[in-house]
């Protein structure tokens, strides 16, 4: 019988897997103070100013998108942050004792890690996949955007100096030299699990590998912002989150949804925090510029006001931050109801509160299911209504929702640069990817001297109510 021939794209995910493999056998060895001085030693020394500037620099140079002084921000700021919170949680042998339940778990690492970094955080995400893959004895293999290898590159070669540094074997972490779709997708097939951020069509494929896969969803964040909150503060929270590394995140405000007596006074306060709202007209200009055959077009992803303008054929003031359209309804049809990755926002009025929410389910059911909404209130009851009554994975109460959304200092999420949108965007979990879902676990479940309970205990409560029901058996 004939051997099926092997690609060459085959061939050489082959030689880098056999490498992470023989590499990662080494770090199964390592304790957890060896793996987190790696870790630690990765994160300290790639949040230096000058090396997270040059980084920086070179990915919005490459990438011709967002902002260098967000990028750098990453590094500095969200990283170092993102090791505090991981640096506690045990990822080497036992890592937790449950004396009442007889249970002892245990973690293992997955082996080899496909991280799929994406242009638009080309220069963190390496690192975030590096560090948590490492921490619980992985080798990770990035799969770069073809527009952003250079600067994913660079990174990871940095991340290789410090392991040789520490006398680790570099191959640890590698990074795939001439990306491609091809080998991205046969970087997951060969590998033992999948860490899928980039574009919809990759996490799809990611899912598709025959491997595990950790997924991530489409955002498209809608904020509701109601009568009770202070309206300058909140504009200038709603501004900071959509213009972080020019609205290049997924966390980024998307639409806002902003009840009708204040609609006006609001969008003054926009104005005062760098809006330009844009005409009817403008807004149609604006529509034929952004998408094109359906799809945003590149070059308004992550860009400044000034060159979306000019794509646009508009005249805006230099010291505009973003631009501001009106709409009424979401789907196909109301394109500016979905994602934009740039720096429109779409402004919305609702009257009633029921109204607020079904206009954020039908922003998210056209563009972002499960991924993320907000709102800016005071009222506890209109919070807990729109959790329960939206299919997202986060809500976001008084924050800049582009900057909270992804775990901050100021709030409880997992800092994190993966974010599950759960069975409602075709994810397998509803939280920030953090630590935890780096690594597989043992459980020694020891006997218990303990025995079953009567009907009574085991349906407690419940137990009149279910065993008045009279079903007998058929003759």
């Amino acid at each position: 019988m004939e051997k099926t021939p092997v690609s060459a794209e085959s061939a050489h995910i082959a030689e880098l897997v056999a490498k992470a493999r023989t590499a990662q056998a080494v770090l199964n060895t390592y304790t957890q103070e060896q793996v987190d001085i790696l870790a630690g030693a990765i994160v300290y020394t790639l949040s230096r100013p000058e090396l997270a500037s040059q980084i920086a620099n070179m990915a919005f140079e490459e990438t011709n998108m967002g902002l260098a002084e967000s990028k750098r921000a990453k590094l500095t700021h969200k990283m170092p942050a993102i090791f505090y919170d991981i640096r506690k949680e045990k990822t080497v042998g036992v890592i937790d004792t449950d004396e009442e339940n007889g249970i002892i778990t245990i973690a293992k690492p997955y082996g080899v890690i496909a991280a799929l970094i994406p242009s638009t955080n080309c220069e963190a995400t390496p690192i975030f996949k590096a560090t948590l893959g490492i921490r619980a004895r992985n080798a990770v293999i990035c799969a770069p955007h073809p527009a952003s290898k250079k600067t994913t590159l660079f990174v990871v070669d940095i991340i290789r100096k410090v392991l040789r540094e520490l006398n680790a074997p570099e191959d640890i972490v590698q990074c795939i030299t001439a990306p491609s779709r091809t080998l991205a997708a046969e970087l997951m097939a060969q590998c033992d699990v999948a860490m899928a951020t980039g574009s919809g069509d990759m996490v799809k494929a990611a899912y598709s590998s025959g491997k595990p896969a950790y997924g991530v969803g489409v955002g498209n964040a809608a904020v509701i912002i109601d009568e009770t909150v202070n309206l300058a503060e909140t504009a200038d929270k709603i501004r900071i989150g959509k213009t972080g590394d020019n609205a290049s995140g997924c966390s980024a405000e998307n639409s806002i949804i902003v009840q009708a007596s204040i609609y006006d006074a609001f969008m003054d306060e926009l104005k005062a925090a760098g809006a330009y709202i844009a005409t009817a007209e403008e807004k149609a200009r604006l529509q034929a510029a952004i998408w094109e055959d359906g799809h945003i077009s590149r070059k308004v992803v992550a860009r400044p006001v000034s060159e979306i303008a000019a794509l646009a054929g508009l005249n805006i003031p230099s010291d505009r931050k973003f631009i501001v359209v009106e709409e009424t309804g979401a789907g196909p049809q109301h394109p500016f109801s979905g994602e934009k990755l740039s720096l429109v926002l779409t402004a919305y009025k609702y009257d009633s509160f029921d109204d607020a929410i079904a206009l954020v389910n039908a922003i998210t059911d056209y563009s972002g299911s499960g991924h993320s909404c907000g709102i800016h209130s005071t009222n506890d009851e209109r919070i807990l209504r729109l959790a329960l009554e939206t299919n997202t994975s986060r809500v976001i109460v008084r924050q800049s929702h582009g900057v909270a959304n992804s775990g901050s200092w100021t709030n409880g999420l997992a800092k994190t640069f993966s974010l599950g949108c759960g069975s409602w965007g075709g994810n397998s979990v509803s939280e920030n990817v953090t630590q935890k879902h780096y690594y597989n676990t043992t459980r020694i479940a020891a006997p218990l001297d303990r025995s079953a309970p009567d009907e009574a205990t085991i349906y407690g409560p419940l137990f009149d109510k279910i065993s008045a029901v009279r079903i007998e058996a058929a003759a």
